[in-house]
Protein backbone atom coordinates (compact mmCIF):
# COMPACT_ATOMS: atom_id res chain seq x y z
CA UNK A 1 0.00 0.00 0.00
CA UNK A 2 1.29 3.59 -1.05
CA UNK A 3 2.49 5.63 1.95
CA UNK A 4 -0.18 8.73 1.58
CA UNK A 5 -2.87 5.55 1.21
CA UNK A 6 -1.56 4.18 4.94
CA UNK A 7 -1.97 7.54 6.13
CA UNK A 8 -6.28 8.09 4.66
CA UNK A 9 -6.65 4.59 6.45
CA UNK A 10 -5.08 5.90 9.95
CA UNK A 11 -7.02 9.11 9.32
CA UNK A 12 -10.19 7.34 8.84
CA UNK A 13 -9.96 5.20 11.81
CA UNK A 14 -9.23 8.55 13.90
CA UNK A 15 -12.18 10.22 12.27
CA UNK A 16 -14.45 7.03 13.44
CA UNK A 17 -12.88 7.15 17.05
CA UNK A 18 -14.08 10.50 17.08
CA UNK A 19 -17.40 10.71 15.54
CA UNK A 20 -17.85 7.28 18.06
CA UNK A 21 -16.68 9.84 21.12
CA UNK A 22 -18.84 12.09 20.07
CA UNK A 23 -21.67 10.04 20.03
CA UNK A 24 -22.56 8.54 16.84
CA UNK A 25 -22.67 5.69 15.50
CA UNK A 26 -21.02 3.99 12.77
CA UNK A 27 -23.74 2.65 9.55
CA UNK A 28 -20.59 2.28 6.85
CA UNK A 29 -17.02 2.87 6.20
CA UNK A 30 -15.54 3.20 2.67
CA UNK A 31 -19.21 2.89 0.67
CA UNK A 32 -17.78 2.58 -2.97
CA UNK A 33 -18.64 2.64 -6.50
CA UNK A 34 -17.02 2.98 -9.30
CA UNK A 35 -18.23 6.94 -9.89
CA UNK A 36 -17.05 7.80 -6.06
CA UNK A 37 -16.71 6.45 -2.43
CA UNK A 38 -18.30 7.89 0.79
CA UNK A 39 -15.52 7.40 3.87
CA UNK A 40 -17.82 7.17 6.66
CA UNK A 41 -21.45 6.86 6.85
CA UNK A 42 -22.73 7.81 10.80
CA UNK A 43 -26.26 7.93 12.45
CA UNK A 44 -26.94 10.56 15.20
CA UNK A 45 -29.08 9.61 17.73
CA UNK A 46 -31.85 11.41 16.39
CA UNK A 47 -31.28 9.38 13.40
CA UNK A 48 -30.00 11.80 10.74
CA UNK A 49 -27.58 10.54 8.50
CA UNK A 50 -23.66 11.91 8.14
CA UNK A 51 -21.65 11.42 5.25
CA UNK A 52 -18.42 11.91 5.88
CA UNK A 53 -15.31 12.82 4.30
CA UNK A 54 -11.93 12.63 5.52
CA UNK A 55 -8.99 14.18 4.45
CA UNK A 56 -5.62 13.35 6.35
CA UNK A 57 -2.71 15.46 5.84
CA UNK A 58 0.58 13.94 8.00
CA UNK A 59 3.92 16.22 9.12
CA UNK A 60 7.18 14.94 10.07
CA UNK A 61 6.92 16.64 13.53
CA UNK A 62 4.92 18.44 15.79
CA UNK A 63 6.18 22.02 15.47
CA UNK A 64 5.74 21.82 11.84
CA UNK A 65 2.54 21.04 12.39
CA UNK A 66 1.69 23.64 14.56
CA UNK A 67 3.73 26.12 12.06
CA UNK A 68 1.44 24.79 9.55
CA UNK A 69 -1.86 25.72 11.13
CA UNK A 70 -0.55 28.84 12.46
CA UNK A 71 0.29 29.93 8.56
CA UNK A 72 -2.52 27.67 7.78
CA UNK A 73 -0.63 25.72 5.25
CA UNK A 74 -1.49 22.84 3.57
CA UNK A 75 -5.46 22.99 4.80
CA UNK A 76 -6.61 19.19 4.19
CA UNK A 77 -9.69 20.21 3.71
CA UNK A 78 -8.73 22.23 0.65
CA UNK A 79 -8.58 18.51 -1.17
CA UNK A 80 -12.57 18.34 -1.15
CA UNK A 81 -11.99 20.02 -4.42
CA UNK A 82 -14.96 20.45 -7.26
CA UNK A 83 -14.40 17.00 -9.02
CA UNK A 84 -14.21 15.28 -5.25
CA UNK A 85 -17.33 17.05 -4.54
CA UNK A 86 -19.57 15.54 -8.09
CA UNK A 87 -18.28 12.04 -6.89
CA UNK A 88 -18.99 12.42 -3.34
CA UNK A 89 -22.56 13.53 -4.26
CA UNK A 90 -23.37 10.84 -6.74
CA UNK A 91 -22.12 7.72 -4.42
CA UNK A 92 -24.65 9.58 -1.61
CA UNK A 93 -27.39 9.59 -3.95
CA UNK A 94 -26.41 5.93 -4.62
CA UNK A 95 -26.25 4.74 -0.88
CA UNK A 96 -29.77 6.64 -0.23
CA UNK A 97 -31.19 4.97 -3.18
CA UNK A 98 -29.52 1.25 -2.11
CA UNK A 99 -30.79 2.03 1.40
CA UNK A 100 -34.30 3.56 0.52
CA UNK A 101 -33.38 5.95 2.50
CA UNK A 102 -35.34 9.36 2.42
CA UNK A 103 -34.92 10.87 5.99
CA UNK A 104 -32.29 13.89 6.69
CA UNK A 105 -29.11 13.73 6.15
CA UNK A 106 -26.07 15.83 5.70
CA UNK A 107 -22.45 16.14 4.22
CA UNK A 108 -19.75 16.73 6.88
CA UNK A 109 -15.78 16.75 6.20
CA UNK A 110 -13.19 16.03 9.06
CA UNK A 111 -9.80 17.12 8.41
CA UNK A 112 -6.70 15.78 10.04
CA UNK A 113 -3.55 16.81 10.61
CA UNK A 114 -1.44 14.34 12.16
CA UNK A 115 2.47 13.36 13.40
CA UNK A 116 2.34 9.40 12.51
CA UNK A 117 5.45 8.89 14.60
CA UNK A 118 4.58 11.39 17.54
CA UNK A 119 1.08 9.41 17.71
CA UNK A 120 -0.24 13.21 17.43
CA UNK A 121 -3.22 14.43 15.82
CA UNK A 122 -5.41 17.77 15.97
CA UNK A 123 -9.13 16.79 14.03
CA UNK A 124 -11.08 19.56 12.50
CA UNK A 125 -15.09 18.72 11.84
CA UNK A 126 -16.48 20.54 9.58
CA UNK A 127 -20.42 19.98 10.21
CA UNK A 128 -23.17 20.51 7.31
CA UNK A 129 -21.10 21.12 4.35
CA UNK A 130 -22.99 22.61 1.18
CA UNK A 131 -21.76 22.17 -2.16
CA UNK A 132 -21.90 24.97 -5.01
CA UNK A 133 -21.68 23.55 -8.30
CA UNK A 134 -22.61 26.87 -10.46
Amino acid sequence: MAKHNEIGKIGEQIAENWLIQKGFTIVERNYLRKWGEIDIVSCETTGKIHFVEVKTVSYETKAYLEYAVSCGIWRPEENVHRDKQQRLSRAIQTWLLDHKYNGEWQIDIIAIRMVPREKYCLVKYMDNVIFDFD
